[in-house]
């Protein structure tokens, strides 16, 4: 028999050690516990492969989820004056800085602190005075028309007096759209004889956003001339200058770059000013449960060991008459490297291919199996596949099988015809 696998291996697959070690991988007799470890370590792989595909996709989802529900109605890159906090004739700055970064629209915005009153509550809030007529404005807007649940954005005009407000806000406060609050910002008042008088005045809700982030807790939106009447600023003065870019973390390295062209009689802050605990926050996670997760990984290419070990064990005297008919160190050496790195090779596709079924189908598992994910909305949890992100944990798999491999090949290679064959 062993003959035959031979001549076959040297003359019609060619090397002999990849067919033998294809044959030994794929062989249904010898030790069945041997054989039991060998398909343990390889559901291993497979399965370890699979979670990691599918919590990574979720993760993911969840952290481009945050950047849409809160980096796309927060400043993501703003640049002011670094003197009175204000730019009077931003159209020629605008223009200048036009083309400075890659991004996709740079628009004027008046802007402050303030606190909002309702006829029971008193909550802090964000004022963000926008300009729906200027060039670019539709990348500000249209975040808040897609998640607007109540009233309209339309009623926003100068002059109007009306306000858009966060769903968790409009809750605090207790209002709906036809409501009155009163707006309170310090960033106007004037000193009296009584002291620092702030700005006030009553605007009419007009709709609620619902974002489903922290940015719900203190939106709110006006019109950019009503903020900056509201403020007394100076006529054709805004607070700062916004920038909207296809991926908010572009903004970190695009801040280096306006600082630079700008020097220092104007400010930048970016989005990671006030958000960058909460994004770091989810990186630190991602990369915590992708560690873990590999270890699964890492648990069942090393289980390999122990299951070629035991083949060796198994087939030594197989090994010595090979050895013996002319099959060469190196030879073995290459035979066992492949069989592990078929069991490594079957664990890994086959666990990309349950991976993306099972990450792109997960929410109607989840829905078969009646666990609740309520809590994630209709959409269900979000979940997003980065084919780059992919291939490394597939190839990572891969790696770590053929490593785990290279002592038992080693091993097997060492084994002496002679003593094998002595009580024979």
């Amino acid at each position: 028999m062993l003959a035959t696998l031979l001549i076959l291996g040297n003359t019609m697959f060619k090397p002999a050690a990849l067919f033998l070690g294809l044959r030994y991988s794929r062989a249904r007799y010898g030790n069945r516990f041997t054989r039991f470890i060998n398909r343990i370590a390889l559901m291993g792989i497979l399965i370890g492969v699979a979670a990691l595909i599918i919590v990574s996709s979720v993760m993911n989802g969840f952290e481009h989820q945050l950047k849409q529900r809160i980096l796309g109605v927060v400043p993501q890159l703003t640049v002011s004056s670094a003197a009175d906090g204000t730019l009077a004739n931003w159209q020629p700055l605008a223009e200048h800085l036009t083309g400075a970064v890659t991004n996709i629209g740079i628009v004027p915005q008046v802007s402050s602190a303030a606190v909002v009153q309702s006829q029971s509550e008193l909550r802090p809030v964000m004022i963000q005075g926008l300009f729906p007529d200027v060039a670019d404005a539709a990348v500000q807007w249209a975040p808040l028309q897609e998640h607007l649940v109540y009233g309209s954005l339309t009623t926003l005009e100068a002059g109007s007096y009306q306000v858009v407000l966060g769903q968790s806000l409009a809750q605090q406060l207790n209002v709906w759209p036809g409501d009155t609050i009163r707006v309170i910002a310090a960033g106007g008042g004037v000193y009296t004889p009584l002291g620092l008088m702030p700005a006030q005045r009553q605007f009419t809700v007009a709709g609620i956003v619902a974002m489903q982030s922290e940015a719900d807790n203190h939106l709110l939106v006006m019109h950019g001339a009503d903020a900056a009447r509201l403020l007394r600023l100076p006529q054709q003065h805004v607070s700062e200058l916004r920038f909207y870019f296809a991926d908010p973390f572009a903004a970190l390295t695009a801040e280096t770059t306006v600082q630079q062209l700008l020097g220092a009689s104007y400010r930048t802050v970016t989005w990671r000013d006030r958000y960058g605990e909460l994004f770091d926050a989810v990186r630190m996670e991602k990369r915590m449960v992708g560690l873990l997760l590999s270890l699964i990984i890492a648990v069942a290419a090393f289980n390999v060991v122990s299951a070629l070990m035991m083949v060796i064990q198994d087939k030594e005297a197989d090994i010595a008459i090979l050895q013996t008919m002319g099959l060469r160190q190196r030879q073995l050496y290459e035979m066992f490297l492949v069989q592990g790195g078929t069991c490594g090779l079957i664990g890994s596709f086959g666990g990309l291919v349950l991976g993306v079924i099972g990450a792109r189908y997960l929410n109607e598992i989840m829905r078969f199996l009646q666990i609740d994910i309520s809590f994630t909305g209709q959409a269900g949890l979000p979940v997003l596949m980065q084919p780059d992100q992919i291939a490394v944990i597939v190839l990572v798999a891969l790696a770590l099988t053929l490593l785990a491999t290279l002592y038992p090949a080693w091993r097997a290679s060492q084994v002496m015809p002679a003593q094998m064959l002595r009580y024979e």
